[in-house]
């Protein structure tokens, strides 16, 4: 018991030490816990510290990560994607295993082993690119898609590769360690003794009974649960799901991660979807720490100071063919510009499951115990190196195509009043609108895939970045009266802002802020209208929580318009004093008028002031009860009468 404190103790204090350190350095959480686990790995050895068996346990967080992202997809979304998820997953398995073997080959080694090494480091890292991917917000785009479609297909494919390898044992191993093929693994399976036919009958009923069970049994438990009225239940049923489903997918041979991935995507539709994930993301957040943690403290820095130079030129390598395979497969599937090289460089490591099978091929005598540990090494190193990568990316290579896209932009054959820069869920709206109104806009967007489906609906738009002057000249930014700024990056829609209030001030700019700090740094850029993305739609969720609590529909409204005004003025005077440059609570006159305002608009509004309006305030005026009592009159004789009341 002494023992696993001291060990908890160890993990979160370096986690909590290192990990808000890199993130602040820029360098992300995954690289932040594997410095922690090297740090930790001198400390960990002298306590004799068995990291490997952490470890395994630790990748039970990839489990769960799956899960939840299989909830973010519903099964018509999974469908859409079996192109890139059967091509260029397939390809980029097939390929990169080829090639990775045929150099093990030149390097001396048999065919088998060679084609062993080759499937091994075919597989990516599932828990560090989503990790990284889902942090930078780039999870939704075209290249974050694309890496995520290839990551399914490899965590598909390590269960054939499961299948296959013990029939590359080499009897000489075997008669070395004394170990049959399968020994070590028949105790944790139900299908090991049963025939070829037989194990796929039950492997096929394991799978129905998880889509089975997902679809018709989850809501008659959860409803059951749900009467004890008891939160650690609903936390306690979403672990036994998770645990469950992966024991069952273990005892019939198959990829936990994979059957987790699929009870996710059948639930995706339930009611019950976002109780689990706020149920599972604390424990898949904990363990996938724990996981990167032993995976730095893992390092046999004794076995890397002796091959250095041997190990550092195997993972160069590794790194260089898969960016080289991934750059390529990307072109040929269409995968443009700054995404390409983000999935080419996002998949250049080995993953995890490499370790799962460079322990099952050494316990099946499939390759030598110096040749895994060496490989153990650069898959350690390669996947120590994907954070730098990913920093490589963003530093070297986004900034030059926010300048320029490898696909050449849309030539445009019209000017519009109106530039609308990103057609998204909110300048998609605005377009409509201003359509609808007679107003002619010219819409650009940087989305190929979305510039299809809206071009294949008749919305008529053109292929480039706003950010590239040539486009916004092309687009009549010189003669345009309104432009409206609606792309995604919060960064490339400052910069935007900054130049056209620098060079175009005839042009009004109407620009969309991602929170309120981002507001501070539109306006430090020359935006004067700036609208929060989610402001008015929480000041109706306000005004309608106020009536369900029994305020009265007119004071509710009086109240919702008190805050809009006390948060407007609130919002010029803290942007005088918003330094975008330090966090804001370490900014004390931010701080003291925050303080401030907060202080005055409760006692405005406790007092019921008249101070946000009177009852005379032209737009709401509430109706008096001579003014019902004409109305209704009014209805009813036009009813009568066969018309229809002023108004209605």
């Amino acid at each position: 018991m002494d023992s696993v404190l001291l060990l908890a103790v160890l993990f979160l204090v370096a986690g909590v030490i290192a990990v808000p350190i890199a993130t602040r350095l820029g360098l992300g959480s995954v690289l932040g816990y594997l410095i922690a686990g090297i740090a930790l790995s001198p400390l960990l050895r002298q306590l004799h510290v068995d990291v490997v068996s952490i470890q395994h346990f630790a990748e039970f967080g990839v489990v769960m990560m799956l899960f939840l992202v299989g909830l973010e997809l519903e099964p018509r979304m999974l469908w859409s994607m079996r192109n890139r998820l059967l091509g260029l997953g397939g390809l980029q398995v097939l390929v990169t295993a080829a090639i990775m073997a045929f150099i093990a080959m030149l390097l001396g080694q048999p065919w088998s082993v060679a084609l062993t090494v080759g499937m091994i480091l075919s597989l990516s890292s599932t828990a560090i690119v989503l990790q990284t991917l889902n942090e930078k917000g780039l999870m939704q785009s075209d290249g974050g898609q694309s890496g995520f479609s290839v990551l399914l297909f490899q965590d598909i494919a390590v269960i054939p590769m499961l299948a296959f390898i013990p029939l590359l044992a080499l009897p000489e191993l075997a008669a070395m360690h004394g170990v049959g093929s399968g020994e070590g693994h028949a105790s944790l399976s139900l299908v090991g003794q049963l025939d070829g036919w037989q194990q796929a009958l039950v492997t096929v009923g394991a799978i129905g009974l998880v889509v089975g069970g997902g679809s018709y049994l989850t809501r008659p438990v959860f409803r059951f649960i749900a009467v004890a009225r008891l939160r650690e239940l609903f936390t306690a049923f979403a672990l036994l799901l998770v645990v469950g489903i992966a024991l069952l997918m273990l005892l019939v041979g198959l990829s936990p991660a994979l059957g987790t991935f699929l009870a996710g995507v059948v639930l995706a539709n339930s009611e019950y979807r976002h109780e689990l994930e706020s149920d599972i993301d604390p424990f898949k957040g904990l363990l996938l720490g724990l996981f990167f943690i032993t995976v730095g403290a893992a390092i046999r820095f004794d076995l890397l100071y002796a091959n250095l130079g041997e190990v550092m030129a195997l993972t160069a390598g590794l790194i260089a063919v898969k960016v080289a395979v991934l750059y390529v497969l990307g072109r040929a599937f269409g995968v443009g510009g700054a995404d390409r090289w983000l999935f080419a460089l996002g998949l250049a490591q080995a993953g995890e499951f490499g370790f799962v099978l460079l322990s099952f091929t050494v316990a099946n005598s499939v390759i030598p115990v110096a040749l895994a540990d060496q490989l153990f090494l650069v898959v350690t190193l390669s996947m120590l190196l994907t954070p730098l990568l990913f920093i490589l990316y963003d530093q070297a290579i986004a900034p030059r195509f926010a300048v320029t896209q490898a696909r050449e932009g849309d030539r445009i054959e019209e000017q519009g009043s109106v530039i609308v820069a990103g057609h998204g869920r909110f300048g998609g709206i605005i377009n409509r609108i201003l359509l609808a109104a007679g107003f002619k806009t010219v819409v650009l967007d940087y989305r190929s895939d979305q510039l299809e489906v809206l071009r294949a609906f008749g919305v008529k738009v053109y292929f480039g970045d706003a950010m590239r002057p040539d486009l916004l000249h092309a687009a009549g930014i010189d003669e345009a009266k309104l432009l409206v700024i609606a792309i995604d990056e919060r960064q490339s829609a400052t910069e935007l802002v900054r130049y056209v209030t620098g060079n175009y001030p005839h042009v009004h700019v109407v620009v969309r802020a991602v929170d309120r700090h981002h507001v501070y740094e539109l306006w430090a850029a020359g935006a004067r209208d700036i609208i929060r993305e989610t402001f008015d739609s929480s000041l109706r969720a306000g005004r309608s929580a106020l009536e369900a609590l029994g305020v009265h529909p007119y004071d509710a409204e009086r109240q919702v318009r008190g805050f809009v005004q006390n948060d407007r003025e609130q919002m010029l005077e803290l942007a005088s004093v918003f330094d975008p440059s330090i966090p804001a609570h370490e900014n004390p006159a931010y701080v003291e008028k925050t303080k401030k305002y907060m202080q005055r608009y409760e006692e405005v509004m406790r007092g019921q002031s008249a101070a946000f309006g009177s009852r005379l305030d032209r737009g709401w005026v509430p109706p008096t009860l001579e003014d019902i009592e004409a109305e209704r009159a009014a209805a009813e004789a036009a009813q009568r009468g066969g018309g229809s009341a002023p108004g209605s």
